[in-house]
């Protein structure tokens, strides 16, 4: 009973913490995940060579905060190796990152 419980608690706090990460479609500034083990100067470079403008750096440093150039700009991220982009006033909220 007890882990029916907890299996329902975790999946409605995954599914509204997906919701509030989410990138909205008129978002400019987005903080981009890299992989963890990448440090902070791998993941400027991946921005870079996505044409991304870097914003800030965070607490961890796989996340950056930039400015994609424009619509096809995340795509172009993932394609440099990010694993996903997400609302960085959710990041900072949930996270308490430095910038």
């Amino acid at each position: 009973m007890w882990l029916n419980a907890a299996v329902l608690l975790l999946s409605s706090w995954i599914f509204v913490a997906a919701l509030s990460f989410q990138v909205r479609p008129d978002t400019e500034i987005v903080a981009v995940i890299f992989p963890p083990w990448w440090s902070t100067q791998q993941a400027l470079q991946a921005a870079a060579s996505a044409n991304a403008a870097f914003v800030r750096a965070t607490a961890i440093p796989a996340i950056l905060v930039v400015r994609p150039d424009n619509e096809a700009g995340l795509a172009r991220l993932r394609e440099a190796g990010a694993w996903f982009a997400i609302d960085p006033r959710a990041v900072a909220a949930c996270l308490n990152l430095k910038g």
